[in-house]
């Protein structure tokens, strides 16, 4: 069974910022956009997330949840992360295993790990080694696409945007089948919260075909909702440590 990228739009949760406790529904059942707009108007809903004061909202819960996810993976023990790469890097063996992504011809997009991110380069190294070819992203224009140039173990890296180890641009670019995407925050709609620069979402809107896209990161970085707005792209499966979180 071929790994088939889903064809989704963004959607609106049905709970609110916070614990809920506080939560107002139009009459269609959604949320109210997190600047309560609902407690003026309880038929309030914006489904394109043009409202000014929601998307101020959303951008500084986002900054205020990136913090705390990523200060929450920071604290992780070495054994506990080293065990978590191992889990992740497990499950995404079986998945491929599962499907025809990454055999033969097709291409697999990996992410250099940055910022305590789980470590797969081993599996890069294993596929790489078993015949399935690599790549890695680069961002090579500010606000554009991510470009996907290929890696092997003897490829010269150098340094890119943020300092991330890249291959050179003289690797050959290639459209990937499959897309790793590093999850700072997941919530169960497969929606990702990353580092808000917006590249991957940016991405599989651009490509064509869209490659099937994973997102890997931990169990317990699962939110109720990222609030996603008009421009999140949800991945086709969550992967954490524990296994398929969503899709599959």
């Amino acid at each position: 069974m071929a790994l088939t990228a889903r064809k989704t739009t963004p959607a609106f949760r049905s709970s609110a910022m916070g614990n809920g406790s506080n939560s107002f529904k139009s009459e269609g059942g959604f949320a109210s956009p997190p600047c309560m707009a609902a407690e003026v108007d309880p038929g309030y809903f914006d489904p394109l997330a043009v409202d000014p004061e929601q998307a101020r909202d959303v951008a500084r819960w986002r900054t205020a949840e990136r913090k705390r996810l990523r200060e929450a993976r920071r604290t992780l023990s070495s054994p506990r992360r080293k065990a978590t790469g191992e889990a992740l890097m497990t499950g995404l063996e079986r998945l491929f295993a599962a499907n025809s992504a990454g055999a033969g011809d097709g291409i697999v997009a990996f992410y250099w790990p940055i910022k305590d991110e789980p470590d797969l380069r081993s599996l890069m190294t294993e596929m790489q080694a078993s015949g399935r070819r690599i790549a890695l992203p680069l961002v090579e224009t500010r606000a554009a696409p991510l470009v996907f140039r290929l890696w092997t173990p003897e490829t010269r890296m150098e340094r890119g945007h943020w300092n991330i180890p890249v291959p050179p641009r003289d690797a050959p670019e290639v459209m990937p089948d499959v897309v790793l995407a590093p999850l700072m925050g997941w919530d169960s709609e497969g929606y990702r919260l990353g580092y808000g620069g917006g590249y991957f979402d940016r991405t599989l809107a651009a490509l064509s075909p869209r490659p099937f896209s994973i997102g890997v990161g931990l169990a317990a970085a699962q939110l109720p909702t990222i609030y996603p707005q008009s421009h999140d792209i949800p991945m086709d499966v969550i992967l954490t440590e524990r296994g398929i979180e969503v899709g599959g």
